[in-house]
C-alpha cells in the first residue's frame, strides 16, 4: 500500500526524545543488556561448556557481530555476565553488613539468602567460572578479583565488630573472613551437585554457625537478646 506525504514526513519528524548522540548511547545500552541477558539465560540453560555466541546472539535478537562488537570474546562476555551478577549482590550484602544490627543477626541473613542466589542462578554462573579458573588463567584471575570483593567486604565487618569491643580469638579481620566467606563456597557448590539436606546438612550447619556467634557475642540464645 503506497502512503502518502503526511506520512512519510510523520516518520521523518517523530523521533525518540533526546540528541542524537543520546540515542545512540540509549540504543547501545539497551543492546549490552540484551546480551547480558541472553548469555545469562544460556549459561543457566546449558552452562559455560555449551555457550554459544550465534544461539545468545538469536535470543537478544542481535547479530552475532553485536557480541563481538560489544564484549570481543566469548569469554569476555560470560565474565561480564558475572561481573554483573557479582555487583548487583555485593551491592546487597554491602547494604546488609552496613546495618548496625550484629555479626550473628547478619550471618543469618546470608543464610536466608543462600537458596535465593542458588535459585537466581548466580550460584551456578560463578561455580562455572572457578571450575572454568582451574584450566584458564584469564578466568582464574577474573574471578579471584570478584571474590575478593567479597572477602574484603566481610573483612570489614569482622574490623567493626573488633572495633565494637568483640573477642576474635586471636584472628585477623581476613581470616575472619575466610572462615565466614568459604563455607558459603562449599555449601553452594555441594548443593548444586545435588546433595541434599538428608545426605549432608550444610543448611542447617551454615544456621548453627549463627548460633556460635551469638554466644561469641554475648547473646542469650533463649531469649535472642
Amino acid at each position: 500500500m503506497t502512503r502518502g506525504p503526511y506520512a512519510h514526513g510523520m516518520e521523518r519528524t517523530v523521533q525518540p526524545p533526546g540528541s542524537r548522540a543520546e540515542r545512540r548511547d540509549r540504543a547501545t545500552a539497551e543492546t549490552r543488556v540484551a546480551i547480558l541477558d541472553a548469555a545469562r539465560e544460556c549459561l543457566l540453560n546449558e552452562g559455560h561448556a555449551n555457550l554459544s555466541t550465534r544461539r545468545v546472539a538469536e535470543i537478544a535478537g542481535v547479530p552475532l557481530s553485536q557480541i563481538h562488537y560489544h564484549f570481543g570474546s566469548r569469554l569476555q562476555l560470560i565474565l561480564a555476565v558475572l561481573a554483573a551478577e557479582n555487583e548487583r549482590l555485593i551491592a546487597r550484602q554491602r547494604s546488609m553488613f552496613d546495618a548496625p544490627e550484629p555479626l550473628w543477626v547478619r550471618w543469618e541473613l546470608a543464610c536466608d539468602y543462600l537458596d535465593e542466589d542458588v535459585a537466581s542462578g548466580y550460584v551456578r554462573i560463578l561455580q562455572e567460572m572457578i571450575a572454568a579458573g582451574w584450566s584458564d588463567a584469564e578466568v582464574a584471575t577474573a574471578v579471584r578479583a570478584l571474590l575478593g570483593d567479597w572477602y574484603r567486604l566481610l573483612a570489614d565487618v569482622a574490623r567493626r565488630e573488633q572495633e565494637r569491643g568483640v573477642d576474635m580469638a586471636g584472628l585477623t579481620p581476613l581470616e575472619v573472613a575466610a572462615l565466614m566467606g568459604t563455607p558459603f563456597l562449599g555449601a553452594e557448590e555441594l548443593i548444586l551437585l545435588g546433595v541434599t539436606e538428608d545426605a549432608l546438612p550444610l543448611r542447617s550447619a551454615l544456621r548453627k554457625v549463627g548460633g556460635i556467634l551469638r554466644q561469641i557475642s554475648g547473646v542469650d540464645q533463649s531469649s535472642g537478646r
